[in-house]
């Protein structure tokens, strides 16, 4: 009971603390934008965000393999449980993800196609899964910042600083024609993104969505800057969090298109089943011979 005194004690005059610091930096910045000013001022802390990721480095990728740790949660927000991942990336829309040891759980996505390799073979993914992916592409933070800037319709705003899981920050707001509200924490001192916020409906239904980002532990890796951890929230819930492997990431390897089509799952396949296959024949043989040994006494 002390101890639980003790820390909702400790609590109150730390949240004290940070409302204490967060009123002069309102204060002190709490200016009136033209809506051009603020826009400039938006597309100002972009631009510094992109150089720290590395400038030119991280904007000429063409295309990244990562691998690490990925953990799923479910519906209630309950851990899931975590597996190895191989990540290919080849932008702009061309995504392949394999899963597990044997890497021999699959999923590939192409434009507006996709197919799924599992224990059943290959099938085409559900097309509300490919428009889940688009969707998720149109607002994860690389694809903005590498090839969303510039698409017409989109608006700029400033909205302010801020004290954003414990560091200072600034946030901008993007507003793109397809209706999504996306904001970005940048942290002062780093130029780096801390979080990213957007708020979508849902086309059939058109409830809306509450999905954050976190990034945080960024490394260099050949001249980028990227986040070795990311953890997704939708609506409250927890829906994944990626751990990507210390040496596990390299960029602009050559990755081939052939590896993004339903051709290469069905090779795979075809080695997985003749695998299977394989050792389904050999415990068969085994049990004859047991079985013929066995009435030859």
């Amino acid at each position: 009971m002390r101890l639980m005194q003790r820390a909702s004690s400790s609590l109150l005059i730390f949240a004290a603390l940070v409302f204490a610091v967060c009123l002069p930096l309102r204060a002190q910045d709490d200016q009136v934008l033209l809506p051009e000013q603020s826009a400039a001022k938006a597309k100002q802390l972009i631009q510094e965000m992109i150089q720290a990721l590395g400038g030119s480095a991280y904007l000429n990728v063409k295309d990244s393999t990562c691998t690490g740790m990925l953990g799923s949660f479910g519906h209630s927000g309950a851990l899931s449980g975590y597996d190895n991942f191989w990540d290919f990336v080849k932008y702009p829309d061309k995504d392949r993800t394999e899963f597990s040891k044997k890497r021999n759980q699959i999923q590939v996505t192409n434009g507006k196609q996709g197919w799924v390799l599992d224990r059943g073979g290959v099938s085409e993914e559900p097309a509300d899964q490919i428009a889940d992916a688009e969707r998720d592409r149109q607002v994860d933070l690389d694809y903005i910042l590498r090839f969303r800037l510039n698409e017409p319709g989109m608006i700029f705003r400033y909205d302010g600083p801020d004290i954003v899981d414990l560091k200072e920050a600034d946030w901008v707001e993007l507003d793109d024609p397809q209706g999504h509200e996306i904001r970005i924490a940048i942290a002062k001192l780093t130029h780096l993104p801390i979080r990213k916020e957007v708020a979508m409906r849902d086309p059939v239904t058109h409830m809306r969505t509450d999905q954050v980002d976190y990034y945080s532990n960024f490394h260099a890796v050949d001249g980028v800057t990227m986040y070795f951890q990311q953890t997704q929230v939708r609506n409250g819930l927890k829906v994944f969090q990626v751990f990507y492997n210390a040496d596990g990431c390299k960029f602009n390897t050559g990755l081939q298109d052939s590896l993004f089509t339903k051709e290469s799952l069905d090779q795979r396949w075809a080695q997985v089943d003749k695998k299977g296959k394989k050792k389904n024949k050999d415990t068969k043989d085994n049990k004859d011979a047991k079985t013929k040994d066995n009435s030859s006494k």
